[in-house]
């Protein structure tokens, strides 16, 4: 159940409690269709939606918040995210020998495509990745603890800089004009929303 009441933040978006730019960013998040890949390959693509959506899954969701558009696009207007380990390759190509990594490990542990596999077996392979203990040629090459670290660190960050998953945690922080004086805990503006539950 949600934080705040049902269109909470789009409405807030309508008000002169939003500037501009934040604004336009958010309406722009809201209105983006699902994303056709242009930095990845239709199978690469497929996996890095499967990776996600085992990552953070939204099978409640009728709108669904496009993760791996959002790191395809990234990735294809060879745009940073701000920081690389220096045991890491460059993003677009760790994101590349990473995918190629997990559906390795698939095909080895259980002999099928992780595509192909349950959704249980998918997140024994993830969690493999995350102790670093996937087998497969690809680890060799690239750390799999830090891959999956960037994975779910941007995954993250593309669905809750979303209006939707805002409203679902009861964030209104984008309504920055008037500035935050209350910031105790359980301190609310006059603004703010009360809580439905």
């Amino acid at each position: 159940m949600p934080h705040y009441p049902l269109n909470t933040v789009r409405n807030l978006l309508s008000t002169n409690q939003v500037t501009e730019p934040t604004r336009q960013a958010l309406t722009e998040r809201l209105s983006a269709p699902p994303r056709q890949p242009t930095f990845f390959s239709a199978s690469e693509f497929a996996l890095l939606h499967a990776v996600c959506d085992r990552l953070i899954p939204q099978d409640d969701r009728s709108d669904r918040i496009d993760v791996a558009g959002n790191i395809d696009k990234r990735l294809s207007e060879n745009k940073s995210d701000g920081w690389r380990y220096d045991t890491m390759p460059a993003d677009g190509d760790a994101y590349k020998l990473g995918l190629k990594g997990v559906d390795e490990s698939a095909q080895l542990t259980f002999k099928q495509p992780f595509l192909n596999i349950s959704a249980e077996q998918q997140d024994f392979i993830l969690n493999a990745v995350q102790r670093q203990e996937a087998p497969g040629d690809s680890w060799q090459h690239l750390p799999a603890n830090r891959f999956f670290e960037e994975l779910v660190t941007e995954a993250v960050e593309n669905y809750y800089s979303h209006p939707l998953a805002q409203e679902e945690i009861g964030y209104v922080g984008m309504a920055d004009v008037p500035t935050w004086q209350r910031i105790g805990l359980n301190e609310l503006e006059d603004r703010e929303p009360k809580s439905i539950g």
